[in-house]
């Protein structure tokens, strides 16, 4: 068998087993075993392997409390500002003139919207719960990501004499390419996702605490509003168009002014948001928005969630795989490179 052969059937393990994570349902346990290997990675000081894992057990006993308090206390806010927001809003068009599509249906509209932050509130409760299957599945995730860090190898001898190498470690260096690439490419488009994120949440939390200064009936949103702005900036663009919605109907409530002040500081700050992509990502991951759009829309319909947050993902390791390969003069395919 070719070196060829086994490449492109690396590739079909790759999809086999990418497509049956999607079909089970582990899409959101992969995502926490990337997130946790990206965690490790970081927190790796002074090359001390201990020390990394026990501050990624800190970090997600952390994450997981202040998770906890987050959903009891968007619960009760999330539902109020959606409905005052809308009211709001149908209230302001009503005194300028301005017609609006829904205008005839407010009350449905408010109770479906309610309803739906209500029941997705509700699923993310339940998915944090201790007794639920999927908690387990995060616990088993975060254990798998610690034990790839401490030992990455596999056994790959196959009982293979000294100076040959068997079948099995060919498959072996192949397919470990695949999910090398692939967690490259996770580490490059989610690391600079969750760098840019973390500048959206800074200049909102600016923006959110002078707000609440001005008007003080604000500050009991304000914790909900900047922790949702990180959340949200981890879903590449409907992420940006949540929170934003979120923060100027909360804006509404108090004046249409500052809801409008919002609006363009939210726009503005997007605007540096394209900026910070193409100096933090480069422009070897860009992608035409279409193609994104695509992306994301196939990601949520198979995955979910999780789905949309691989989308971009897995748009890169296909840019960076095909690049690895040109076609030569006769039309056959030609490897340019090995390295992901």
């Amino acid at each position: 068998m070719s070196p060829r052969n086994i490449t492109f059937i690396s590739y079909g393990v790759f999809l086999f087993v990418m497509s049956a994570i999607g079909w089970l349902h582990l899409s959101a346990a992969f995502i926490t075993v990337l997130f946790a290997c990206l965690a490790l990675h970081k927190l790796n000081f002074w090359n001390r392997k201990w020390l990394s894992v026990l501050l990624l057990l800190i970090l997600v006993a952390l994450v997981f409390c202040g998770f906890v308090l987050f959903l009891k206390r968007a619960i009760i806010l999330l539902p109020g500002i959606v409905s005052s927001s809308i009211r709001k809003v149908v209230q302001f068009a009503g005194d300028h003139g301005i017609e609006l599509p829904f205008a005839d249906n407010v009350d449905n509209l408010k109770d479906l919207a309610v309803d739906t932050v209500q029941s997705n509130l509700s699923y993310l409760q339940n998915f944090a719960k201790i007794a639920t299957k999927e908690f387990v599945f995060q616990v088993v995730a975060v254990v798998v990501a610690i034990g790839v860090f401490l030992n990455p190898e596999l056994d790959r001898s196959g009982g293979s004499d000294a100076g040959t190498r068997t079948l099995y470690e060919l498959f072996y260096e192949e397919i470990a390419r695949r999910f090398s690439s692939f967690y490259r490419s996770f580490e490059r488009v989610m690391g600079a996702q969750l760098l840019i994120s973390l500048i959206n949440t800074v200049l909102t939390s600016v923006f959110v605490m002078v707000c609440c200064l001005c008007f003080p009936r604000l500050v009991n949103y304000a914790v909900v509003v900047i922790i949702l702005t990180f959340a949200c900036g981890m879903l590449p663009i409907i992420g940006n168009i949540i929170s934003n919605a979120i923060i100027v109907g909360l804006a509404f409530t108090v004046s249409p002014k500052l809801a409008i002040t919002a609006l363009v500081f939210l726009i503005s700050i997007h605007k540096l948001e394209y900026f910070l992509n193409s100096k933090i990502i480069g422009g070897r991951i860009r992608h035409p928005m279409w193609l994104m759009l695509l992306a994301l829309l196939t990601g949520e319909r198979l995955m979910g969630i999780p789905g949309i947050i691989l989308a971009p993902v897995v748009l890169c390791f296909i840019k960076v795989e095909m690049t690895k390969y040109k076609l030569g003069p006769g039309g056959e395919v030609i490897a340019v490179s090995n390295e992901g």
